[in-house]
């Protein structure tokens, strides 16, 4: 339901917890994805430290694709971070993901850059992610660096900045 209020909850392969925001809205909706939006929110880290979101943040999970983005709306344009996770699943109380580790910084100029293929690798080994995983996570990351090379959706600033238009009005109501 539009405008209804979950919690963001990343698992590490394992099962173990690794993040939870604690607040997030449901803003629009698919039947390949979802769209969340929160600003200021505490997010919740494993080792038992939590923080606050600096920026708004417009987040798309997909039903059918091994990562999730979370657009953020800083004062020198929208940044994209990519997490390379498992397809989403949803139950009353939150949004749901294992986190693999590799990520994707999107800047406003399109450069991107990978990050933590060294974690990945160590949690790949650690954690016995299996073969058929590790391929799936390697051809979604090629996929991605397609989209936003092409500034596939949801690599749209303009569409990012309506959504936070909506998620404003949609917090209003709330």
């Amino acid at each position: 339901m539009i405008g209804r209020k979950y919690q963001i909850h990343s698992f590490k392969h394992n099962g173990t917890y690794h993040r939870i925001w604690d607040r997030t809205y449901l803003i629009d909706q698919d039947e390949d994805y979802l769209v969340f939006a929160n600003e200021k929110t505490r997010v919740h880290e494993a080792n038992g430290k939590s923080w606050f979101t600096k920026e708004p943040a417009i987040c798309f999970f997909f039903k059918d694709r091994w990562y999730n983005i979370i657009s953020m709306l800083k004062d020198d344009g929208v940044y994209y971070y990519c997490n390379l996770a498992s397809p989403f699943t949803i139950d009353d109380e939150a949004i749901k993901y294992i986190d693999y580790d590799l990520d994707v910084k999107v800047f406003p100029n399109r450069q991107y850059k990978i990050l933590d293929r060294f974690e990945y690798k160590l949690n790949a080994d650690d954690m016995k992610y299996p073969k058929d995983v590790k391929e799936i996570i390697e051809y979604e990351l090629k996929g991605l660096e397609k989209s936003i090379k092409r500034s596939d959706f949801p690599f749209d600033d303009k569409l990012v900045q309506e959504y936070y238009i909506k998620f404003r009005s949609i917090r209003e109501d709330v």
